[in-house]
């Protein structure tokens, strides 16, 4: 008599058993997946921008037909930093995400300090709610918006105050700072929920006003709350390129350089794409040491 073959509910114990006294098993069959993914999507996306980058385009004899080159070479770099106009972009861009980074963090300090010291805990959902709440709009409906107000001939800031920042990087700046204004406060808040209320009472117990309290406890103790916020709003200004070509005008932000570039000669554009990452990298390891990257 043929022994019957194990059903399929034995095999599956099996199968179970096996993963529950294998750990490096289990660990394997759940981080493949999402390992392999990053791998190929991520990882494997960012060493095509950097091998294409490597290339160059040359227009043959005739002078109407380009050629790509695919020998590996520095021309796009060596491009980059002979060109004074591509360093100014670089610098105009970074001078704007400074100077979003600036204006959110202005702007998020009290807010998020009423959020987790002041509102009640009611009044704390519902304020966290309405502080991520642009969030859940369209990008584009809220560029065209801000579009509409800062018209300097008849828009709502200029019938209001009699006179409006207008289009140009004014215009971009105040656009990008209220986008991104929700991932500044959202750390900070969280920063200060974490802050014992005993240590700004036993602050004020010594005599310190509240000036002397906030720089002297609460920013140090909030700083890499700070750092984290100032990640967000900082990469994705450096990396916005729609904003600056609704209010923009001629002022060119990096990554209207590298969309403009995109068509006409991509292994540049892919250079330039090199910049944000580069200054994000350096960035990033700045803020690793202040322990900011804990708080994202």
């Amino acid at each position: 008599m043929t022994p019957s073959r194990p059903s399929r509910f034995s095999i599956r114990r099996t199968i179970a058993r096996f993963f529950a006294h294998h750990r490096w098993a289990r660990l394997t069959g759940l981080l493949s997946g999402p390992l392999l993914w990053l791998l190929v999507a991520y990882i494997g996306a960012l060493a095509a921008l950097l091998v294409t980058s490597l290339y160059h385009d040359e227009t043959d004899s005739s002078g109407v037909i380009t050629v790509r080159v695919t020998d590996l070479a520095l021309d796009n770099y060596h491009r980059l930093l002979d060109v004074p106009v591509y360093r100014d972009v670089a610098m105009r861009t970074i001078v704007a995400a400074t100077a979003v980074t600036v204006i959110d963090l202005v702007i998020a300090l009290p807010v998020a300090f009423f959020m987790a010291k002041v509102a009640s805990t009611k009044s704390r959902r519902r304020l966290v709610i309405a502080v991520t709440m642009p969030l859940w709009a369209g990008y584009l409906v809220k560029g065209y918006a801000w579009r509409a107000m800062l018209n300097p001939e008849a828009g709502l800031i200029k019938k209001t105050f009699g006179s409006t920042p207008g289009y140009g990087m004014a215009g971009s700046v105040i656009t990008l700072a209220y986008l991104w204004l929700p991932y500044m406060v959202i750390p900070i808040y969280a920063g200060l929920d974490r802050l014992g209320n005993s240590l700004l009472e036993a602050s004020s117990d010594l005599g310190a006003k509240t000036w002397r309290t906030t720089r002297s406890v609460i920013l140090p103790l909030i700083f890499p709350s700070i750092v984290a916020g100032s990640i967000f709003t900082f990469s994705l200004t450096l990396g916005d390129f729609y904003v600056n070509r609704i209010f923009g005008g001629k002022t060119q932000f990096i990554g209207n350089t590298i969309y403009n570039n995109f068509s006409a000669n991509l292994p540049f554009a892919a250079a330039y794409a090199t910049v944000p990452i580069a200054i994000m990298v350096a960035y990033l390891l700045s803020a690793r040491a202040t322990g900011a990257l804990e708080e994202l």
